[in-house]
This record gives C-alpha cells, structure tokens and sequence, in this order.
C-alpha cells in the first residue's frame, strides 16, 4: 500500500518565491493596472471633451463604439490577470471566453437588427 502524503501540510507551509520570481509578478501587476488606468484616464477625458451636443452623430456613433472597445480590453485584461485565467491552458480559456464573444456577437446582432426593424416600422407609419 502506497504512503499519501497528507496534503494540508502542503498549503499550510508559505509560500515561496525567489526575489527575482517576485519582482516579475510585481511588474506584471503594475503594466497591468498602468494599461487599465491609462485606458479609464482615455475613456474620461473623451466623455468631458465630447458630448452628443457637440458632434455630429456619424462622430457619436464612432465614441461610442470606441468606449465598447475599451471596455472590452479592459474586461479581457481584468479576466486574464487578476483572475487567473490567462495563467490557465488554452482549452480552459477558450471554454469560458468563447461562450461570452458569441453573447456578445448576439447582442450586437439583434441591436443592429432590431435598429433595421425599427426604421421598417417608422416608414411603414408614415
């Protein structure tokens, strides 16, 4: 019969990292947070310097799609880094991002359709 060691003792004991291990996982997380910053800082300066009074609707339509983008980025870098997932094998990642990108692919679909049937229905009404 095969000895098991008992696996408490595993995660009880701390963890260790050598200072070189530590630095990168250091530097990893403030590129991230610098990136994720940067992007909010882009994001709120658009909103103060642009407002649907003051563009066009073709530059609003382009704002807009410019925010869904950055907020994209910023949701697919949070997942990846702070949890975890980028860490994990590709199978894995492609199991919970796909389903999510075929949401969002349904969402914009029935928008752009529901946009469509819209302008149907106000120029039947006339």
């Amino acid at each position: 019969m095969n000895h098991v060691e008992d696996q408490s003792l595993h995660y009880s004991r701390p963890h260790s990292r050598t200072p070189e291990e530590s630095k990168a996982v250091r530097k990893k997380i403030l590129v991230v947070t610098g990136l994720l910053s940067l992007i909010t800082v882009v994001e709120i300066l658009i909103g103060v310097y642009f407002s649907k009074t003051h563009v066009g609707e073709g530059t609003w339509t382009l704002i807009k799609w410019f925010y869904i983008i950055l907020t994209l980025v910023k949701a697919g870098y949070i997942v990846l880094v702070f949890m975890h997932l980028g860490d994990e094998n590709k199978s894995l990642r492609t199991t919970v991002l796909l389903p999510m990108v075929l949401v969002i692919y349904l969402i914009f679909i029935a928008l752009f359709e529901g946009e469509v049937l819209i302008q149907y229905v106000q120029e039947f009404m006339k």
